[in-house]
């Protein structure tokens, strides 16, 4: 693993030149004439912002966001518009763990023979772990112990970030490859941010003498925290359809934030705070302070248009986890 994110600043200057040479004389040209632009579907955010990025000033590109009114991606119903906007896109990008179960049906239907899908869970295959039952975590009250809970939150890990980038980038250069040069210069320089965020995690987060969250909500961070040695207790794992905390639940993580004696609770950006509430409350603990990490479960459209990016918001968790660990 390590070894293949160390080649991949290489792979995204050579990436050019290979994938351009399988693609000469075949039918890898997918786009007909200069006018006609490239339709690139994505479910989540994260997915849609690196399109975006790869895709920066290309005149070739229509990007689509699928989830985008704020829905959760463990309840998001496609509607018979985003069937047909799958249906027809050249390049579609879904996370394919089981909250898009949905979309095996929305394949079915596929107008365009040569779209290119991605399909992050199968590209991370060697990366994606199971959902993880720590110490305290509250048991979904229906779960099939024979099934394996994959934790499908893969893009809260910035190595992962740019594994996904750089196939984005091979698929817009099959698609397009008028425009190859800019989505390999891109891709470079996004390479080259991610990584840069990256070391400031590992500077960062390294010196701290405590490394423990307390989330009163679910936990979709796993990723985040494995990548950079942080510890967590927490109400719900990451894909738990469970909203309210069992007795048990509060007692455990109340007991734990007054034994931790913490300054700071952390919730997901679409919490009510009513758990982080009366955990405090419980606990006794005086300037004890709710903190927010976005998981980009539920960004809108909106919020990209006025300048919300993936890397800004990893920033601004990383910003929120130093600051209140201090």
């Amino acid at each position: 693993m390590k070894k293949l994110i160390r080649q991949l600043s290489l792979f995204a200057g050579i990436f050019l030149f290979s994938v351009g040479a399988l693609c000469t004389g075949t039918s890898c040209h997918k786009k007909q004439d200069n006018n006609q632009k490239l339709n690139v579907v994505a479910t989540i955010f994260p997915a849609y912002d690196w399109a975006k990025t790869i895709a920066k000033d290309s005149p070739s590109v229509n990007l689509s966001l699928l989830i985008k009114n704020g829905t959760d991606l463990h309840s998001y119903q496609p509607t018979a518009a985003d069937i047909i906007k799958i249906s027809t896109a050249d390049l579609f990008i879904y996370v394919g763990g089981e909250s898009d179960a949905w979309v095996d049906d929305a394949l079915k239907n596929v107008q365009n023979p040569n779209m290119l899908i991605i399909n992050l869970m199968n590209l991370l295959a060697e990366q994606v772990v199971q959902e993880e039952h720590v110490e305290g975590m509250q048991e979904d009250e229906v779960e099939d112990l024979g099934d394996i809970e994959l934790d499908e939150h893969v893009w809260l890990s910035l190595n992962n970030a740019m594994i996904a980038s750089c196939k984005i980038a091979e698929c817009l250069e099959i698609l397009d490859l008028e425009n190859s040069t800019l989505y390999a210069d891109n891709l470079i320089s996004y390479i080259a941010q991610i990584n840069e965020l990256k070391s400031q995690y590992q500077t960062r987060l390294g010196s701290l003498p405590e490394k423990t969250l307390l989330v009163c909500d679910r936990f979709p961070f796993r990723y985040l925290a494995d990548e950079f040695g942080l510890k967590y207790f927490a109400a719900f794992s990451g894909c738990s359809a469970e909203t309210e905390a069992s007795f048990q639940t509060v007692a455990f993580l109340t007991d734990k934030a007054k034994e931790l004696g913490l300054k700071n609770v952390y919730v997901t950006e679409s919490s009510d705070l009513k758990l982080a509430k009366t955990i405090i409350k419980n606990s006794g603990l005086k300037g004890t302070k709710i903190i927010k990490l976005d998981s980009m479960q539920s960004t809108t459209q909106k919020q990209s248009r006025s300048g919300k990016t993936y890397l800004g918001t990893m920033a601004s968790n990383l910003a929120h986890i130093e600051q209140s660990l201090k």
